[in-house]
């Protein structure tokens, strides 16, 4: 339908479940409009980038700081290189 396949199909399923469990007009008026805002952002976020959920959800897992290291090998102090 144009955009990432697991967000388009989550988005009908929460617009489907608005509609199916209320079961009046007022939650097929919310329901339908959502699911067509929904998707048509949705489709313009998969032609700026169609991977763009998932590099999120792998930006959000990095750390806040990563401190500066050549190798987990390197010498605390100049002194402890001196004594070997």
């Amino acid at each position: 339908m144009g955009g990432e396949r697991e967000l388009v199909m989550f988005t009908a399923l929460v617009a489907g479940s608005i509609i199916l469990t209320s079961q009046n007009l007022m939650a097929v008026a919310v329901g339908i409009p959502l699911y067509v805002i929904c998707l048509a952002l949705l489709r313009m976020m998969a032609k700026v980038d169609p991977e763009m959920s998932r590099v999120f959800l792998r930006q959000r897992r990095y750390q806040s700081y990563y401190p500066a290291r050549s190798t987990p090998f390197v010498y605390e102090n100049s002194s402890s290189r001196q004594k070997q």
